[in-house]
């Protein structure tokens, strides 16, 4: 039902802090919140594809998302039609920023349009009571507690055309899922290390999936709860006192097109059997590196995880991943096609070399000029 933003603005910040932290210990430890900066680099370079789109931010959260910040901010400049932000009611920092007087409670967001006039406050937050009090913009509570899952959520995912959000890591391969089986465009942040899933991998062979533009190597700080531990060396507060962490592997994972993806990888090694060992299991050499793809090679090619984040395919084919599970989670025609052999150190589809497991690759070929 709707209400009175106004009303459930609390002046006392402390309270909210305090339920947040009774609230936190039932939410997983990868409650993770992107950082402003790292969105907007993303999403400048999709702003031609969001023209004129109904925008949705799920597992997101109107009064705190870098998301809801960024799309309100830029509304109209991109064109957008509608911006949709769900809140979590278990969100461990709901009413940080935005003190509610029902904190617990999940919301729907829907911006249809946003004031000429500037939204950023002195103190930097939002003017949410300006953008809501504009004719076709509403905020209500949800029936539900905002799980993408609950029929409520699903209903609104059906009304978006582009969905842009941080999904838990721990939910990724069921939220991706989602979005590809309802043919959803997306932006979503995610760890690299789901595209080896054997749900993920696939959506990537079959160029349905690939890696964002703006991210690519290191890591990326993000935002966490109150309770979180800081016992680690990436970990520590920021200027305004919010406890945040370092995440290696981070990446955008999108469908939206982009030009990098079609950039070819400059090839400059030749290729000699002494620096490019077979493998005993398959019939293919192992590259180590994805810099050193030799350019005189057309055979089959077993390559770093990394390489997703230089792969065009215009360039190269994405024939399968030899993983600890390619043995049942591979099609045994593709099996047959790379000439798979079992090996006595074989324990599940990894390449062997002398003798020796190696780490999981991408097998890939070039494909014809």
């Amino acid at each position: 039902m709707p209400f009175d933003i106004k009303a459930e603005r609390r002046t006392s910040r402390q309270k909210c802090r305090n339920a947040t932290l009774n609230h936190a210990f039932i939410v997983k430890k990868d409650e993770f919140y992107t950082q402003y900066e790292d969105v907007s680099k993303e999403m400048v370079k999709h702003a031609d594809q969001l023209k004129g789109k109904t925008v949705l931010c799920n597992c997101d959260d109107p009064f705190e998302s870098a998301f809801f910040r960024y799309f309100a901010l830029h509304f109209n400049k991109i064109g957008l039609a509608k911006l949709i932000s769900l809140s979590y009611a278990g969100s461990p920092i709901l009413g940080k920023e935005y003190p509610l007087e029902e904190h617990t409670s999940a919301y729907e967001a829907a911006v249809t349009q946003v004031p000429d006039e500037p939204l950023v406050r002195p103190d930097g937050s939002l003017d949410l009571e300006s953008l809501f009090a504009l004719p076709g913009n509403s905020l209500t509570h949800l029936d539900g507690d905002g799980d993408f899952r609950s029929q409520e959520c699903m209903a609104l995912l059906e009304q978006a055309d582009v969905v842009a959000t941080n999904p838990p890591f721990s939910l990724f391969r069921e939220y991706i899922g989602q979005l590809v089986q309802h043919e959803k465009k997306f932006i979503i942040l995610g760890n690299m290390n789901a595209a080896t899933c054997r749900e993920v991998f696939p959506l990537f062979s079959s160029n349905r999936v690939w890696y964002g533009e703006s991210i690519r190597s290191g890591d990326r700080k993000f935002l966490v709860p109150d309770n979180y531990p800081l016992n680690a060396a990436n970990c520590g507060l920021d200027e305004k006192g919010r406890r945040y962490i370092r995440v290696k592997g981070v990446r955008w994972f999108t469908n939206l097109d982009h030009n990098r993806r079609h950039r070819p990888i400059e090839l400059s090694h030749r290729y000699s059997p002494a620096q490019y060992p077979r493998y005993e299991n398959y019939d293919a050499i192992d590259v180590s590196r994805t810099q050193h793809i030799p350019i005189d090679y057309n055979g089959l090619m077993g390559v770093p995880i990394t390489f997703l984040d230089k792969y065009s395919p215009d360039q190269f084919e994405i024939v399968m991943l030899a993983n600890g599970n390619a043995r049942t989670s591979v099609p045994s025609v593709t099996l047959k096609e790379v000439g798979y052999q079992p090996h006595s150190e074989d324990r599940g589809g990894v390449g062997i070399i002398n003798g020796q497991r190696v780490y999981a690759r991408i097998l890939i070929r070039k494909k014809s000029a």
